[in-house]
């Protein structure tokens, strides 16, 4: 590969295209803004990076913000760096490592970046490639790819760096949940930007829905609590199985007095020890089912009066189907209420 020749000049703005493609497009109004006043005072103290095109233009490589402060400020030129680099790949890699040293530039624009030289057919690359290009470990470019997992509603909150504020969300807040259902690892990504989660809070409720023995439908219900009581079910679903874990207590022999061909004569012989296993047993099982109605149950809050809806409203077919499980709903809640207070009275009685 030749030299790559690069000059400096002051190039008319109506001149210059912005790169569509380029790795970064979200720009903060508020940077922005510091910035056309910065250039206002002090100029525009960095250059922006340009490269010719073949109808006599040319194309950003890198400075866009820059770029767009001097447009908004109705500059008629713009001092340029000119590059005579045509390799795709090679001016792409170039965007990447310029916008890596640049603030704002979010975890989910390197994702997108990462995955686009991973896939797109004009690059077709590998992660190990990337990773010696870039001066990144290969587990960086990985991490990063893994949040393209995630929806739009969940995408749009990821920010820099690792500071936790409320309705935005970190890498490190969302790597713990990656390998979740799609149906589960959103709505838990959300609960966590609301409420502010920390990172060790986020591993804990990852593996409250990674529990094999949780069913699909309690998770779902899980769902609806809020960060602290999921932290709650958590917390008592490991204490039941801590409790379990534990050993049972060794049963005392009982010494018996036989001689050998003869019946003993004397005081009658102790009355045997009961065995404690079967009790030990009866109450894992009550605790183990008490815990996963606990976690499954939501917290109370009252519906409001317009979520009934009026008969006028709906079709005589929703209608029934809503009555119908409706009256499912109290059936079943009626049959654990009768259940547990039959429990509770039993443990109640001396």
């Amino acid at each position: 590969m030749g030299a790559i020749h690069m000059d400096i000049a002051e190039i008319p703005t109506h001149l210059i295209d912005e790169d569509t493609d380029q790795p970064r497009y979200q720009f903060d109004e508020e940077a922005l803004q510091e910035l056309m006043k910065s250039i206002e005072e002090l100029g525009l103290l960095s250059p922006i990076k340009v490269r010719t095109t073949p109808d006599g233009r040319y194309k950003i490589i890198y400075g866009n913000r820059r770029y767009k402060a001097c447009q908004t400020l109705n500059l008629a030129a713009i001092p340029c760096i000119v590059s005579t680099v045509t390799d795709e790949m090679e001016i792409y890699l170039e965007q990447i490592a310029e916008n890596l040293t640049r603030e704002g530039f979010s975890p989910i624009e390197e994702a997108d970046a990462f995955h686009k030289l991973l896939n797109d057919p004009r690059f077709s690359s590998s992660t190990k490639y990337l990773s010696s290009k870039l001066g990144k470990p290969e587990s960086y470019i990985k991490n990063k790819i893994e949040l393209l997992k995630f929806g739009k509603a969940v995408k749009k909150l990821i920010g820099s760096g690792t500071e936790i504020r409320k309705d935005k969300l970190t890498e490190d807040q969302l790597l713990p949940l990656k390998d979740l259902p799609l149906e589960h690892r959103d709505p838990l990504a959300l609960i966590a930007a609301r409420d502010e989660l920390p990172v060790s809070d986020v591993k804990k409720i990852a593996r409250l829905f990674k529990d094999k023995e949780l069913s699909a439908a309690t998770k779902d219900k899980l769902l609806y609590k809020s960060g602290h009581e999921l932290l709650e079910t958590w917390s008592s679903r490991e204490q039941s199985k801590a409790q379990r874990a534990k050993p049972a207590e060794p049963i005392p022999a009982v010494e018996t007095k036989i001689k050998a061909g003869k019946e003993t004569s004397g005081p009658a012989s102790p009355a045997p020890v009961p065995d404690p296993a079967p009790v030990a047993a009866k109450q894992s099982i009550l605790e183990s089912r008490l815990q996963l109605l606990l976690g499954a149950l939501p917290a109370f809050e009252p519906l409001p009066g317009d979520a009934i809806p009026a008969s006028d409203r709906i079709t005589a077919g929703d209608q029934e189907k809503l009555r119908s499980d409706v009256k499912l709903l109290v059936d079943k809640l009626e049959q654990l209420l009768a259940e547990w207070t039959r429990i509770r009275d039993k443990m109640e009685t001396p």
